[in-house]
Formats: structure tokens, sequence, C-alpha cells
């Protein structure tokens, strides 16, 4: 067994996003990959495109390197530290296969069906990646932050609009998996 290639335990993980979320509290800055994209966008001139963009991005440059950090991370850990599959029960490989003809699971870190360069063709699965796109950016800009802003540096800092924002993401988390997704896709 590779250690390399198994995930890591929440003993290890915990403490690291701990220690990431200490570094950036002393140092003054808050986490949130919204925040780090907008800066990125601001520094690619969309000021022009929305006010939203309009501020002093070059205060808050540091963001740019999550965002370079985040790829070349997410590139190493899905090139050099994974076997590149996601093992899940088998009764729901088989609902997957059964329900929304997914029979990649298990096979592959993300369903084929849904994230090849082959499903990219269909503009059934355009339409709703876009969409969701957009209503992740808005979600976002309306709730003063994303998913990993609220839930990991706002929950650390006792925030309570960043509880009320995690409950509701988990709220619509169920609604989507349990009522949409099933009427979309089924």
């Amino acid at each position: 067994m590779n250690i390399l290639y198994e995930p890591w335990p929440w003993y290890v993980g915990g403490p690291l996003i701990t220690l990431v979320l200490f570094l950036l509290l002393f140092a003054g800055k808050q986490f949130g990959m919204s925040s780090n994209l907008r800066t990125a966008c601001a520094a690619m001139d969309a000021e022009k495109l929305s006010d939203y963009f309009n501020y002093d991005w070059k205060s808050k440059r540091w963001n740019l390197l999550v965002v370079l950090g985040a790829a070349i991370g997410g590139f190493i850990a899905s090139h050099y530290m994974s076997n590149s599959t996601v093992e899940i029960n088998p009764e729901v490989a088989q609902q997957l296969a059964a329900d929304y003809q997914i029979s990649s699971a298990g096979e592959a870190y993300l369903p084929s069906e849904i994230f090849s360069l082959e499903a990219l063709g269909d503009p059934f699965n355009i339409a709703i990646l876009l969409l969701g796109g957009i209503m992740v950016g808005f979600g976002a800009r309306y709730g003063g932050g994303c998913t990993s802003g609220h839930g990991i540096s706002g929950l650390s800092n006792l925030q309570r609009p960043s509880l009320i924002a995690v409950i509701g993401f988990f709220i619509g988390g169920l609604i989507m998996v349990h009522l949409l997704y099933p009427l979309i896709f089924g």
C-alpha cells in the first residue's frame, strides 16, 4: 500500500487545514475561493464587464497565489498522488447504472458519462454545466462568499452568517440530490 495513493486520514488533513487558517488569521487574511477568483478576474480587466470587479486587486494579489496553488496542487494530486478511482458502495454503483445510465462508477474519479470530452459535445450537458456555474457564481456573490470561505474560514472565526450559509448549502445539496437531480437526469 503506497500512502501517496491513499486518502489522507482526518488527523492529518484537519490539522493541515487548521495550520493554514491560523497562518491566514495571523496575517489578517481570510480564505475563500470566490474572493480569489474575483481577484483573478479583476487582474484580467473584468471591470469592463461589471463594477463588481472594479477594485484595487493589487492589494489582494496574494489571492492569485491561492488560485495558482489550487490548480498546481490539483494537477499534482490527480496525476501523481491518486489512483484515479473512488471506491463506492456496490449498491450505489448499481443504482447509478440502473437509474442514470452511469456505468463508470468506481472505475474513474469522475463519471465519464458526464465529465468526458465526448459528454461536452452534448448541448444538454453544456447547458447544465453553464446553468450550474451561473447559479454557483450568483450564490457565492449573493451569499457573501463561497462554500469554502463560509465553511472553513467563516465557521472557524465563529461567524453566525457563515453558520447560516453552511446550513443553507447542506439543505440546497439535499434538495438537489434527492429532488432536482432525479427530475433532470431521471
